[in-house]
């Protein structure tokens, strides 16, 4: 229980320091800034992976979980408590923001700029280089160690700050729900929970071609999935 609770602290963290991001610029007419709110993200998962990465992995994030599984070091037994814990996580963090903010329309909800196929495939690959760091620099099913907070914050904080004025970086079905559903934003919310994943999931493939030791057991040889 200690694994979930850890993942939904560390989920809450992350949609209410993110998001919250998001509202306080508008409400504070652009204080935060785009760059701000970028750097809100990275920072907030880097100091998460740091605090839980020992005791849950510090997924924060369903996609992330799922492609751990997807790549075999992670027990399919443990996905769906995982991303339980996530999306209530996001669910209270959103609620929260929504009590303290509750004339902002949006809740930082991820909303394209473009067109569906445009975010689409911004979403996909942004996800994929993020969970193809995440791969490289994770201990079997868990984002722990010296580089894995500085290099996975480094690279979701990058990818909001060049491509989130056009899909939003999300890169995260959680934190892109708990907002769309409390809000009532539900028009592009498929994009935000399909293409993260899917793009999570090449990614274990992407990995497989580049590492020459073992870094997939389920795409490889037969080695003991990671609890």
């Amino acid at each position: 229980m200690k694994k979930y609770a850890a993942e939904f602290v560390g989920t809450f963290a992350l949609v209410f320091a993110g998001t919250g991001a998001i509202i306080i610029n508008d409400a504070s007419h652009g204080a935060v800034t785009h760059v701000g709110i970028a750097l809100t993200f990275g920072l907030i998962v880097l100091a998460m992976i740091y605090a839980l990465g020992d005791i849950s992995g510090a997924h924060l994030n369903p996609a992330v979980t799922t492609a751990f599984c997807v790549a075999g070091r992670l027990s399919p037994s443990l996905v769906l408590p995982n991303i339980t814990s996530q999306i209530f996580g996001a669910f209270t963090a959103s609620a929260t923001l929504k009590f303290l903010f509750p004339s902002h329309p949006t809740l930082g909800s991820t909303l394209p700029a473009g067109s569906a196929a445009q975010s689409f495939v911004l979403e996909l690959i942004l996800t994929l280089l993020l969970m193809f760091v995440i791969l490289n620099v994770s201990t079997g099913a868990k984002e722990k160690g010296i580089t894995a907070g500085i290099a996975v914050g480094a690279v979701i904080g990058l990818e909001a700050m060049f491509a989130g004025p056009i899909c939003g970086a999300s890169m995260n079905p959680a934190r892109s729900l708990a907002p769309a559903v409390i809000s009532g934003q539900f028009s592009s919310l498929w994009i935000y929970l399909v293409a993260p994943t899917a793009g999570a999931a090449l990614a274990v493939l992407c990995c497989r071609c580049v590492q020459e030791q073992d870094c997939c057991p389920s795409l490889g040889r037969k080695t003991p999935v990671c609890q």
